[in-house]
């Protein structure tokens, strides 16, 4: 069942700085793990993934988990997407609080992505999972599990592309949570 996550409005005026309910204010900071579908990563991709993920750790928690994509060579492409989501709910306990990243996803900013790490804390989870899917996406389990479904851009990015946006975008959360001055 998903849960309501309640963030600020987006001012109708785009170029009018919106703010994030708890910047610089002290936040429960609920470990995060990001899994992700796909092959094995080039080694530049990993040191980046790796430098975001050094940064991250000075805030909260964190685990990187690589999936397999295609973990018993399914010949179709729904049979691909039921394996692949059964592998991501294989790493997913039934207190985490599951953020669903998904085209179709709600389109959020960065204030409110800080909002969402915030808003964690005081769901009881015991942990923060960001679900990258397969090239075909997420399965219907997933589907049901996650709490929140975001996008991370208009334009289909990508997987190793919306993972590094994905870690960038964590950390720049941190920072606007902790009101330091990596953002604007």
């Amino acid at each position: 069942m998903a849960t309501a996550v309640y963030l600020n409005s987006v001012s109708s005026n785009p170029f009018q700085a919106t703010k994030c309910k708890y910047a610089a204010q002290s936040v429960r900071a609920v470990p995060i793990r990001v899994l992700s579908v796909g092959k094995k990563r080039s080694r530049e991709l990993q040191l980046m993934v790796d430098e975001y993920a050094e940064k991250i750790k000075y805030y909260c928690s964190f685990e990187d988990v690589q999936i397999r994509p295609n973990p018993r060579n399914a010949r179709d492409q729904r049979a691909q997407v039921d394996d692949e989501d059964a592998a991501m709910m294989n790493h997913i306990r039934s207190d985490d609080w599951v953020v669903m990243l998904d085209e179709r996803g709600q389109d959020i900013r960065s204030e409110e992505m800080a909002e969402l790490i915030g808003n964690a804390g005081n769901t009881g989870a015991s942990r923060l999972s960001f679900c990258i899917g397969g090239p075909y996406g997420h399965g219907r389990k997933m589907r049901e599990r996650a709490n929140k479904s975001i996008k991370l851009s208009s334009l289909v990015l990508n997987h190793q592309i919306a993972l590094l946006v994905l870690m960038e975008q964590l950390y720049r959360s941190w920072t606007i949570l902790k009101g330091q001055n990596y953002h604007h």
